[in-house]
Parts: C-alpha cells; sequence; structure tokens
C-alpha cells in the first residue's frame, strides 16, 4: 500500500473512531455532566483526537522521508489524515442516528427550547425561534443536507491542526527523529 494511504488510513481512523467514540459516549451521560453536550466539549475533544494528524506526520517524515519532508508534503499528509478521521466521524455518527432511530435532533431541539423558555424567551419570539428550529428538522432529516454537514463539523478542525503541522515539522530540527 501507498505509504501516504496508509498513513491517512490508519491515523485518520484512529483520529476519528476516538472522538466520535467519546462524543457518542458523552451523549450518553449528558444529563448527568452538562459540560458534555457544550459545543467546547465536542470541539475540543476533536482537537484533542486529531492530534494523530500530527503524529502520523511527524511519523511519515521521520519513517517514509529521512526525517526531512517540505511543508506542502507534510500538509498533505496532514490533509489525507484529516479527510479520513471526517469520514470515519460522518459514517459511525450515521450508524449512532440510526440506531437511535434518528431521535438526536429531536432531544437537541428539546433541549434548545426548555433552555430558551428558562432563559426568559416567550411569545413571538420563543414561537420564531421554535419555527427556525422545526426548518431545521427538516433539513437534518435530509442525508444530502446532513451528511456534509456532520462532515463539516470536525474537517475544519483537522485542517488547522493539519497546517499547523505541516508547519511545525517541516522543520528536519523541530522534535527530530530519534537515531
Amino acid at each position: 500500500m501507498n505509504p501516504f494511504l496508509r498513513y491517512s488510513a490508519i491515523y485518520g481512523s484512529l483520529s476519528g473512531a476516538i472522538v466520535i467514540f467519546v462524543l457518542i459516549v458523552g451523549l450518553q451521560f449528558q444529563h448527568q455532566l452538562h459540560f458534555i453536550g457544550t459545543e467546547w466539549f465536542g470541539y475540543l475533544t476533536m482537537l484533542v483526537a486529531l492530534t494523530f494528524i500530527f503524529v502520523g506526520v511527524k511519523r511519515y517524515r521521520d519513517v517514509e522521508k529521512g526525517g526531512v519532508i517540505k511543508f506542502f508534503t507534510a500538509f498533505g499528509v496532514g490533509l489525507g489524515i484529516a479527510v479520513v478521521a471526517s469520514l470515519i466521524y460522518m459514517l459511525v455518527w450515521e450508524i449512532y442516528l440510526a440506531a437511535t432511530h434518528y431521535t438526536f435532533m429531536d432531544s437537541y431541539i428539546d433541549g434548545i427550547i426548555r433552555a430558551r423558555k428558562a432563559a426568559g424567551v416567550s411569545g413571538a419570539a420563543l414561537a420564531k425561534q421554535i419555527a427556525q428550529l422545526n426548518e431545521m428538522r427538516t433539513e437534518y432529516a435530509n442525508p444530502l443536507y446532513r451528511l456534509p454537514m456532520t462532515f463539516l463539523e470536525i474537517f475544519p478542525v483537522g485542517l488547522i491542526v493539519a497546517l499547523v503541522s505541516a508547519a511545525l515539522i517541516r522543520s528536519s530540527k523541530f522534535l527530530p527523529a530519534a537515531r
């Protein structure tokens, strides 16, 4: 197998599996641990899991390139890992949705409405927000909308990690390979 594809598959699968595992397990405990349901927790989990991009690019530099790599080569490897991680995330999320009978969006919207009511939103303002949320529910039911949206939840984080990793690892002096 081509080394680029091998590194993308291995490190992308590790990243994608870790982030989706933590988020799905987190969904099971979000009522007991309220921070798990927050966006910052989700993106922090993605960032930590996507550190495999850095590890994969460094390993590719050290093993396949003899400790020297150009920025665009490093960025390409990182991007490959990010794409695989995003595809794994998207695929497993679809499996999770199907296994839970697509109830996620209903629970998510109910939680938002409860939070808005608790914040004192009522009347026409609440009705407008509920209408927007119901429109979002309809859009999310369409896989042609949901799949790209799921991919785009994680991919930009992977893109940033790939850029930073390539910028750092292109220098053979940065964390040099053990000899």
